[in-house]
């Protein structure tokens, strides 16, 4: 029997059913693959449109007037639905809503199957960034003439079902076998749907596409390792002059002065080995990843690689998929990388084939699982951040995530198409590791070493790396989550399955019933330990404590620390007993077993780490070593303050020559900041030129009828930065970045201007409620005239092209809190060895930022921007002047009314497109 698919969208004055209408209804009819019938209609909703409404729909109380009731319409609706299966991005809102207006009118309820496409999306297009349907007609290059009309919006609804439909028929038997096995929490009948969809496909087998191979009932993409082929007979030559590079760059690239002067530079200091460091000072947007790049394509190689550690994750994507296949198309001899990310970033085929086994009643679960089948059928790397949509924090991706290369049985099926094997072996192909600065500075914590041992490499963005390293060297052990751990274990009998596996070896058989009584006790004794420090400490919720302090504690405290440490050492002992047991037998083991004994050897690493910070928190008392606890999960932490001494890092030595790359690495006119930091203050910094003409491309503005910040209380100062940004984005059209030091005050200022500027048409996107700082900056890039309000990691690091950021807001000059407490500890650390840690930190760091903060806005010879600064304190604070050091000298500054501001404001970036025609 044909059947008939219903595509609606309905646009409604509001989203309560009982109280708000259908103002539009859009339908559109497919059947055999086609769209075949269109119906759309305004309908009077008998109330007034609300403006908010109105600018998002286009649709206004005067289109509407005219229009038929929707008790005008019920029956041709319904009619035109009757033996169909319904379909609706978001079915829930849809097929209730319009359900609820049928009956209101006389009519029976919708009783038609349903499915939901966005459904469909989260689990066939998995590495899609946004499901939102404009985003996901935009990725698809759908037409969607007319967002948020019911017809134009049930058009692409029906284009993206038939798109979707088509992929999932393109996929492999097994993986639509295995999916059709998890639909059942999946909204209306969309499981019923995929379920017939297998059975067609089953009646009608296809042959596998050739790069696709099935291991144990899983599809997986075929995995190929490129192998390195020396192209060059004897030396290659560097294209040292403007000429030589122009040749090599055939019209795909623009010869750069700068740009050049720091490839030479680059070249230079790899090739003459005149020093062990150097810092480079390169600006924003001229091309610094290039500029490293090619002149190390003539010298890495895989026996001597070239290792580039970046601030993020994101960055290394951004070097693997956008900046070396640009330069691959030049070279005869291309380069090739390979990502390094911790293990738990890929997934564990062994681990994730257990999930498939065991029912799981959590909906989103389910969806992660069948998300994964899809994903396993285009993916090669087996890396979670392909999948966008992720949050590694979900207990899916604890359960499959990869414990490491060692934990791999040969004798499992999924030995050879194992991800991070897949990754050893392409990094013996590869003369270019791309690695972040938070699994660089972990090197030291690890068994033995993941990175080469290499004559280059070069730390980019490497005003990060004093902060990162500082971070990576805070040690925890939490008493609750240890609870919580050994709780989970009981519950899922985890230590019955080991017993079981070990049934054949009495040893370890016993050393597992040792181990969960040792267990039991630690938890306990962790906990009591808890409540005697936090009775020695001061008050707070993350109060610090002292050695003194600790030293206060009765013989009791003593004898408890005592043997918590000794607790730690037997469970580790019989851990390490069990452990050489199950790596002794597991190629007997079956995939089920090895699954399993992926939860032991979490525990055992656990253990290891805890072990390894108990005893740092309590025998560590060095002044550079602060201690505090946390009551939120009962926990002990400890932190190195001194972390960012590179000559003390494990793998400091491990590479003959070292470049560290930013675009500012100088503090107002303090040449030595960073070198100091890094405890290599001989370190000479090398500046390249800023090719940005700041003059003619940018402005800083200071309204001179500002407020005196640090005396309004929160609630009046949210009000005041309402009142200026609001009056900002009604004068100015254009996507506008707001920068806050404050979550609080952000939260407030949103609060105050989402409703009124959603009524005029604006959408307001706020860093923690909107989604991750990657969807965020996806929405604000396809707007034309968000706002984004960012904290914390949006004021560096983000790469906004200069035709969509021209309107930058900083609401406070980026001082770090003095009461947080490591910032405390560390300006007392400071202060102990004669250093000012206001002049000489807090202030740079401030500087550093507000330097980086400009960055967002000139990233190119032809961008043109103004930052709106609402802190008079860069005028009037004594410090203020070492501020204004760190910022191009030739950026005008404006001091104006607020006003006058907006006008000026408005006048400059209207005067000319392009600044280098002035």
């Amino acid at each position: 029997m044909k059947k008939t698919y219903a595509v609606v969208d309905i646009e409604t004055t509001g989203t309560d059913a009982a109280t708000d209408r259908i103002i539009q209804f859009g339908c559109v009819l497919v059947e055999d693959g086609e769209i075949v019938t269109r119906f759309a209609t305004d309908i009077n909703p008998d109330k007034g449109i609300s403006k908010q409404i109105q600018t998002l729909t286009g649709i206004t109380n005067q289109r509407v007037r005219q229009a038929p009731f929707f008790e005008d319409v019920a029956e041709t609706i319904f009619n035109l639905l009757e033996d169909t299966i319904f379909i609706a991005h978001n079915i829930f809102f849809d097929y209730t809503f319009l359900s609820n207006e049928l009956t209101r009118c006389g009519m029976p309820p919708l009783t038609i199957p349903g499915i939901d496409t966005v459904e469909l999306a989260q689990i066939f297009l998995p590495t899609s960034l946004s499901f939102r349907l404009s985003d996901l007609s935009t990725e698809l290059g759908l037409a969607h003439r007319n967002p948020h009309q019911a017809d134009s919006d049930a058009e692409v609804t029906a284009q993206l079902f038939l798109r979707i439909e088509q992929k999932i028929r393109s996929l492999p038997l097994v993986t639509m076998e295995k999916i059709s096995r998890l639909t059942e929490h999946m909204a209306f009948q969309t499981g019923d749907y995929l379920q017939d969809l297998f059975d067609e496909m089953a009646h009608q087998p296809k042959e596998l596409s050739e790069d696709l191979q099935i291991v144990q009932g899983i599809a997986l993409k075929k995995k190929s390792v490129a192998l390195f082929e020396e192209t060059y007979y004897g030396n290659k030559a560097y294209p040292r002059a403007k000429k030589a590079k122009e040749r090599l760059y055939q019209d795909q690239l623009v010869f750069r002065r700068e740009q050049s002067r720091l490839m030479n530079l680059v070249y230079d200091f790899f090739t003459k080995k005149t020093e062990k460091n150097t810092i480079v000072e390169a600006a924003t947007g001229l091309g610094k990843t290039l500029g490293y790049l090619l002149p190390m394509s003539y010298l890495a190689s895989p026996e001597k690689p070239l290792v580039i550690s970046t601030a993020s994750l994101l960055l290394q994507e951004q070097i693997i998929t956008h900046d070396l296949p640009l330069l691959n198309r030049l070279l005869d001899q291309p380069l090739q990388a390979v990502i390094m990310k911790s293990s738990r970033h890929y997934i564990d085929l062994v681990r994730y084939q257990q999930t498939l086994q065991k029912r799981t009643e959590h909906k989103q679960y389910s969806f992660y699982q069948m998300a994964v089948l899809v994903w396993l059928t285009q993916t090669e790397t087996g890396d979670f951040d392909e999948l966008n949509m992720t949050s590694l924090q979900h207990a899916f991706w604890r359960d499959v995530a990869h414990q490491g290369i060692e934990t791999i049985s040969p004798a499992s099926p999924f030995y050879t198409v194992d991800f991070l094997r897949h990754r050893e072996k392409k990094a013996k192909q590869s003369n270019v590791y791309v690695t972040n600065h938070a699994f660089l500075a972990h090197e030291g914590q690890r068994r033995s070493f993941q990175l080469p041992e290499s004559p280059y490499l070069i730390i980019d963005e490497a005003h990060h790396l004093n902060r990162i390293l500082e971070q990576v060297s805070t040690h925890q052990v939490s008493a609750l989550n240890t609870k919580k751990h050994l709780n989970r274990l009981a519950e899922t009998e985890a230590f019955d399955k080991w017993k079981r596996i070990a049934e054949s070896d009495r040893s370890a058989a016993h050393m597992l019933d040792l181990l969960e009584d040792i267990l039991t006790e630690l938890v306990e004794d962790l906990l009591d330990l808890f409540e005697t420090c936090k009775r020695l400490a001061a008050n707070g919720k993350e109060p610090m404590i002292s050695k003194e302090q600790l030293d206060q504690s009765s013989y009791e405290g003593e004898k408890l620390i005592q043997r918590v440490s000794l607790l730690y050492d037997e469970a580790l002992q019989a851990s390490q007993q069990v452990q050489a047991y199950f790596m002794s037998e597991k190629d007997r083991f079956s995939l089920k077993q090895q699954g399993q004994w992926g939860e032991f050897t979490d525990l055992y690493r656990k253990l290891e780490r805890q072990k390894e910070s108990f005893e740092l928190f309590f025998e560590q008392w060095k002044s550079r070593y602060i201690h505090w606890l946390k009551e939120q999960d009962q926990s002990f932490h400890v932190q190195d303050l001194a972390a960012s001494l590179l000559p003390e890092t494990a793998w400091y030595q491990r590479y003959q020559q070292i470049l560290y790359l930013g675009g500012t690495m100088k503090i107002g006119s303090d040449r030595r900041y960073f070198a100091r930091r890094w405890g290599i203050p001989e370190t000479a910094l090398k500046v390249i030129p800023s090719p940005y003409d700041y003059e003619k491309q940018a402005r800083l503005y200071i309204p001179t009828d500002g407020i005196a910040i640090q005396e309004t209380s929160p609630e009046k100062y949210a009000n005041y930065l309402s009142k200026l940004i609001s009056q900002l984005a009604k004068k100015e059209k254009r996507p506008i970045l707001v920068l806050f030091t404050s979550h609080d005050i952000l939260n407030r200022v949103y609060h105050h201007m989402k409703v009124p500027l959603l009524n005029e048409g604006r959408e307001v996107l706020a860093q923690g409620i909107g989604g991750s700082r990657e969807k965020l900056l996806k929405r604000f890039l396809l707007s034309e005239d968000a706002l984004l309000f960012g904290a914390d990691s949006f004021w560096e690091g983000i790469d906004l092209p200069g035709e969509v950021l021209q309107i930058l807001v900083v609401t406070r000059l980026p001082f770090e809190n003095p009461q947080r407490l490591q910032v405390k500890a560390r300006n007392d650390f400071l202060e102990q060895q004669g250093i000012n840690p206001f002049f000489q930190e807090s202030v740079p760091h401030a500087a550093l930022r507000l330097r980086q903060a400009l960055g967002r806005l000139i990233r190119s010879e032809t961008d043109k921007g103004v930052m709106l600064l609402l802190d008079r304190r860069l005028i009037t604070a004594r410090y203020g002047g070492q501020l204004r050091k760190s910022l191009p000298k030739e950026l005008p500054v404006v001091e104006a009314p607020f006003d006058e501001v907006l006008e000026e404001l408005s006048d400059f970036l209207s005067s000319d497109k392009n600044p280098n025609n002035q």
